[in-house]
């Protein structure tokens, strides 16, 4: 099989170093690896749409300790020649140029617009896009600016990290409080894709963020709003092959997907 021949994989929110009730994120951890391990054969691209951690930081000489396991088989697949995306997400925002130059990973702050068998894309983690969320668009804006992240990396790694942690746990706890697909006037990312879907000619319009599983077509009657759900609560991730994304999940069958 030609590596054109294969299918292309997308996921997103691990927030890997968070525990939950279900699972420690070691055991999250694992489980990321076993599936990675099981699409690698088929896997052309991977793209993980932000959350892959559930917090981060990169002081010029120290990163956050942990997931071994997770980076390693990232290097084995960048090694293998799969390219690897990563987005950074309103957890992981700080994300820079550590798994660029030590993995290979390509990394983007923001959402793109690309072509993948002949379909037409616009990527991205989803956070802060459409209307309302002000507070959060606020303080998105806060903490990417340059300034702001020299004065925090000024903070000894302990304490740093400790901090981040801390509103990590704040945030998750806060996003649990909408956790179903409601009305799509309702839903900030519909009406994002809505608008996009207005300025240009798109086939899928993927996102995390909302850690559901959807696929919702659109007013148009044929660009599809996905979002990938995630690795915590549904095992969720997406598969495009032949032109054709679905909706998938890894060591769950009995998937739930919102939308139409």
């Amino acid at each position: 099989m030609s590596r054109s021949d294969k299918h292309i994989y997308f996921a997103s929110d691990f927030h890997l170093g968070a525990d939950t009730p279900e699972e420690s994120s070691r055991e999250r951890e694992c489980k990321i690896i076993r599936w990675l391990e099981s699409i690698k054969d088929r896997c052309s691209e991977l793209y993980l749409l932000g959350d892959v951690f559930d917090y981060w930081f990169e002081y010029k000489k120290v990163v956050p300790k942990g997931y071994i396991r997770f980076l390693s088989k990232l290097a084995d697949f960048t090694d293998s020649g799969i390219p690897v995306h990563i987005f950074t997400g309103n957890h992981d925002m700080w994300l820079s140029n550590y798994l660029v130059n030590e993995i290979g990973v390509k990394l983007y702050h923001d959402p793109i617009e690309i072509t993948l068998h002949s379909k037409k894309i616009l990527l991205g983690h989803g956070d802060g896009l459409g209307p309302g969320d002000h507070g959060y668009k606020l303080i998105k804006k806060i903490f990417r600016n340059k300034f702001n992240q020299w004065l925090f990396a000024r903070l000894h790694p302990n304490f740093g990290v400790s901090l981040m942690t801390f509103f990590s746990r704040k945030s998750r706890a806060y996003d649990k409080e909408d956790n179903s697909f409601t009305a799509p006037e309702k839903e900030w990312l519909v009406q994002y894709c809505e608008e996009q879907i207005g300025n240009r000619e798109l086939d899928y319009l993927i996102f995390g963020h909302r850690h559901l599983p959807i696929d919702y077509t659109l007013s148009n009657d044929h660009s599809r709003y996905i979002n990938l759900g995630d690795m915590i609560s549904f095992n969720s991730y997406a598969v495009l092959a032949d032109g054709e994304l679905t909706l998938k999940s890894y060591e769950n069958p009995s998937l739930r997907i919102f939308g139409n």
